[in-house]
């Protein structure tokens, strides 16, 4: 089990990390959802589309467990399609004030329309009828035709719940390679790699900064 250490730039060794990278994230997670940043959940979300140039973009983490990070999206926005074609991604996390970033590579996978309804029944109301309104990624005439479709969507709806969109929902990023990455002073970071083995455990080496 991984423990925080108590060192002002923070400690990144083989004692403290343990064996486990995801219980090693879900506690850099916690930790940084407690320090006071603006958005900890915030990560760059990397595809390749089908002429093979990559794309990045920001995400949300909506939750992360032992199976991967999940977040949610228009299954036919670019990113969606480019994941739908080449069902392969990375994410970079980055939390400044406590100089760490962690980088995650894998596989995506969709999540159950049970969990992705789960997880649509607890956005705000405006956010529900905005996944109904956008086409996102597609072209827009103006400003007004996307207020336009709310207002239809929203009038469409007016009598009861929001259901969710059939293009809409998660995915989950499957790791096969988590690497920690602590800043330390004059530029000696701790980097540590743990890359997934065919039978599911996970090797662990250091990287050099």
């Amino acid at each position: 089990m991984y423990e925080e250490p108590r060192e002002p730039f923070g400690l990144l060794d083989e004692s403290h990390a343990g064996d486990d990278p995801m219980s090693l994230f879900l506690a850099w997670f916690e930790h940084a959802k407690q320090a006071d940043l603006v958005e900890p959940t915030v990560a760059a979300l990397g595809t390749v589309g089908p002429d093979g140039r990559p794309a990045a973009r920001m995400i949300l983490l909506k939750s992360v467990d032992e199976r991967g990070f999940v977040f949610f999206t228009h299954y036919e926005s670019r990113k969606g399609a480019e994941l739908r074609q080449n069902p392969a991604a990375a994410l970079t996390i980055w939390w400044d004030r406590l100089t760490r970033q962690v980088r995650v590579e894998g596989r995506v996978e969709p999540i159950s329309p049970t969990e992705s309804d789960e997880y649509f029944q607890t956005r705000p109301r405006e956010s529900q009828l905005s996944a109904w309104a956008s086409d996102q990624s597609e072209v827009l005439a103006s400003r007004e035709a996307l207020e336009k479709r709310l207002a239809e969507v929203s009038a469409r709806f007016a009598q009861g719940p929001v259901p969710r969109p059939p293009h809409w929902g998660g995915l989950r990023l499957v790791p096969a390679a988590i690497e920690f990455w602590q800043g330390r002073a004059n530029r000696l970071h701790d980097r540590l790699l743990y890359t997934r083995r065919s039978d599911g455990t996970w090797s662990r080496t250091r990287l050099s900064p």
